[in-house]
């Protein structure tokens, strides 16, 4: 009878041991899921950001030559 006792005791810590281990292998495998999201995320925020600053530079490019054309124009108008 106590060997019995002790058999189903041993059983259901053994349960409760693997129920413990699958709940942390599920919160480490959501854990990297949401870490890998997270990275994707960042790496689309980069390069929006790359594409704006390309964005950026070529409106001041634009601006810059529309400035020396009329400076030109104004040169060429002086003389």
């Amino acid at each position: 009878m106590k060997s019995d006792m002790t058999q189903l005791i041993d059983s259901m810590e053994n349960t409760i041991k693997l129920q413990h281990q699958a709940r942390a292998h599920k919160r480490a495998e959501k854990a990297e899921r949401e870490k890998r999201e997270f990275q994707e995320k960042l790496m689309r925020a980069a390069m929006n950001e790359v594409e704006v600053q390309g964005k950026a530079s070529r409106i001041k490019g634009n601006d810059n030559a529309v400035q020396r054309d009329q400076l030109m124009t104004m040169m060429m108008a002086g003389f």
